[in-house]
């Protein structure tokens, strides 16, 4: 897991979790598997956390035999997670469907996946998300008869975490399984973080710090504009 994952995911617990009057919390992790670090170590032990993966490892409390099927009652989560894993998902809006259905209907959804970043095969690498991409996951859900909503989404800058693996963009969205239960959470990470583009906020269409581009291509365009001479560098 790359740093930035792991900074992101800590926004996440300071906003909607880390606040007064929350109590024990039953949590669930797709694709927990401890590499080189773990969501796991954000939650403070007097939450019930479950890790599951399709693979035996650290970090991993349940093996999937279906990685569209969670072995879990109907409304059985308050929050579900799930960062660097929806790209090695083949048909990921198949498992988004069985998260919502085991989440409470004011259950959370915290989803990290990259936005851009390096082939890697685990086993498979497939999907790529881009700013508009909660919007849409939203609007399958209501296709399939759920009243999700996006709280939020954004896509962050490389280097959020100060990290040597700067090269990733983690395309993060926040989301509620019942949009009644939007009032519970009345705080979003972009009220605080600055160190993202391309936005959105419940109950608002503007999209904060629009870019057209990502990060690789600014840096390419200016890269090419100073070997042709059209840009100075000031030293």
């Amino acid at each position: 897991m790359h740093h930035s994952a792991l900074a992101n995911c800590k926004w996440f617990y300071d906003t909607y979790i880390n606040k007064p009057g929350t109590g024990n919390l039953k949590i669930t992790e797709i694709g927990s598997q401890d590499v080189n670090g773990s969501l796991r170590s954000i939650f403070p032990a007097n939450h019930e956390y479950k890790g599951i993966d399709f693979v035996a490892g650290k970090g991993v409390d349940i093996i999937l035999d279906d990685p569209y099927k969670l072995p879990f009652a109907d409304d059985s989560f308050d929050v579900v997670l799930s960062s660097s894993c929806f790209e090695h998902s083949d048909m990921f809006w198949l498992l988004f469907n069985e998260i919502m259905r085991v989440l409470k209907p004011g259950g959370l959804f915290y989803l990290n996946i990259p936005s851009n970043g390096i082939f890697h095969r685990w086993p498979v690498d497939s999907w790529r998300f881009y700013p508009d991409s909660g919007h849409s996951l939203v609007k399958w859900a209501r296709r399939s008869g759920i009243p999700a909503v996006l709280l939020e989404s954004y896509i962050s800058r490389q280097g959020t975490a100060g990290e040597e693996d700067g090269f990733w963009n983690d395309f993060v969205g926040v989301f509620l399984k019942d949009e009644r239960f939007v009032k519970d959470h009345p705080q979003r990470i972009l009220d605080k973080n600055l160190q993202y583009m391309n936005g959105y906020v419940y109950g608002s269409d503007t999209v904060k710090n629009f870019s057209t581009m990502n990060e690789d291509l600014t840096r390419i365009t200016v890269a090419r504009k100073i070997l042709q001479g059209t840009l100075r560098v000031n030293t």
